[in-house]
């Protein structure tokens, strides 16, 4: 019989836990997120590794807890890609047969389109650290109105102007030209706004005031098949931006990953019933992709030393499942996504604890978030709500 719960799935943005097998092909094998961070640092995570963080197979920057306080795995990636989007949407059962077209330079047209949109040309149109385009050009966007349009390796169309210039709603509608712009053969998984402030030589990014114009999932997803049986879809941080809000019934917007967990543990003490669905994205955004791995390490240690509230929130009966969607290790070459198994622990109070193993898709996420919740669900994945739960279980 189907009990009222609260399930609560926190993305720990980029936190990889070791290259999968076919790592090589996207020049990533032997990253590993988690164990090179700790390395490098000599940074500990005393509450994580109690959870059982060292007990999933491959991490040996942590010693394993005899007891953990949490059933534990490593989920692989099916979809052939080591992005946000494409991580999050396998998540709630959308696995890709072709990753998302990524570019070196947009084409003339794209870029003929979009000025004609703006009224006013553009800067840059190659890929490029955020931080490192603003720098370099920054000043003339000042002298010209002139947005910065940069990529990565990832199958992004970022826009980038100062808050003095262009006015955020501005900004904002430019984005919406471009989503409309890069179809069909140009489609990219997001358009990005990016503004910044403050003067040359000292320019910062407005983390809060980003906007992520993403792909809508091109079929039903988990999040839509919780929505329809009536359960809540409470989506923090980015998650609304991922799935172009498909199946998302309330957002919270944050500004780090600290707010990112206050926010989460105010939704948790409502007990929505359905899914609480959260991003720290922070771990991604200022330090793997700038290969800073005392950053990236004193970012796991904040949320190290936030998880005794986390657990603290959680009721009788509901569960706080930690993931992540890719790798970003800040000792590996280059400033790209690496490509690695997400980490999985679920934690419910009073429930032992299971090796979840080697998960086949990070769609078992999803399968098992839809069960537990007694919704129905016949899309990718194998739940693993029979283990958590101590049941027989052929997964």
């Amino acid at each position: 019989m189907y009990i009222a719960m609260t399930i609560t799935v926190i993305v720990l943005d980029s936190v990889g836990v070791g290259a999968l097998p076919d790592a090589e092909a996207f020049g990533d094998a032997g990253a590993h997120t988690l164990d090179h961070t700790l390395q490098a640092t000599g940074v500990t995570l005393p509450n994580l590794q109690r959870l059982g963080l060292g007990n999933i197979a491959g991490v040996t920057a942590l010693k394993p807890a005899p007891h953990p306080q949490a059933s534990f795995g490593r989920l692989n990636e099916r979809s052939p890609g080591k992005d946000t989007t494409t991580g999050h949407w396998e998540f709630v059962g959308v696995v890709l047969e072709h990753p998302f077209k990524t570019f070196k330079e947009f084409p003339i047209e794209v870029m003929a389109a979009f000025d004609a949109a703006t009224g006013r040309g553009h800067l840059g149109n190659y890929p490029a650290s955020g931080t490192e385009i603003i720098a370099v050009l920054g000043a003339a966007h000042l002298k010209t109105g002139q947005p910065i349009v940069y990529t990565s390796a990832d199958s992004v169309f970022q826009i980038a102007a100062h808050v003095e210039i262009v006015p955020l709603e501005t900004l904002y509608r430019w984005c919406e030209a471009a989503r409309e712009i890069m179809q069909g053969d140009y489609q990219v998984a997001r358009i990005i706004a990016r503004p910044f402030a403050g003067e040359p030589g000292s320019f910062r990014r407005l983390g809060e005031a980003r906007r992520d114009y993403s792909l809508t999932p091109p079929y039903p997803t988990v999040l839509n098949a919780l929505q329809e049986a009536g359960k809540e879809v409470v989506g923090i941080g980015k998650i609304g931006d991922i799935y172009g809000r498909s199946g998302i019934t309330r957002e919270v917007h944050t500004d780090s990953n600290a707010d990112g967990i206050d926010q989460t543990i105010k939704v948790m003490s409502e007990r929505p019933e359905g899914l609480v669905f959260c991003n720290l994205v922070e771990f991604d955004s200022l330090y793997g992709h700038r290969r800073d791995p005392e950053g990236y390490a004193k970012a796991l240690a904040a949320v190290d030393a936030r998880l005794p509230e986390l657990l603290e929130a959680v009721n009788d009966g509901d569960w706080l499942i930690f993931v992540s969607d890719h790798g970003n290790d800040p000792t590996w070459l280059g400033t790209d996504h690496t490509r690695e198994y997400g980490l999985l622990l679920a934690y419910s109070p009073r429930r032992p604890s299971v090796d979840l193993g080697t998960r086949a898709s990070f769609a078992d996420l999803g399968a098992t978030v839809a069960e537990l919740l007694g919704v129905a669900w016949h899309g990718p994945g194998v739940s693993f709500a029979a283990r958590l739960q101590g049941k027989v279980s052929t997964a």
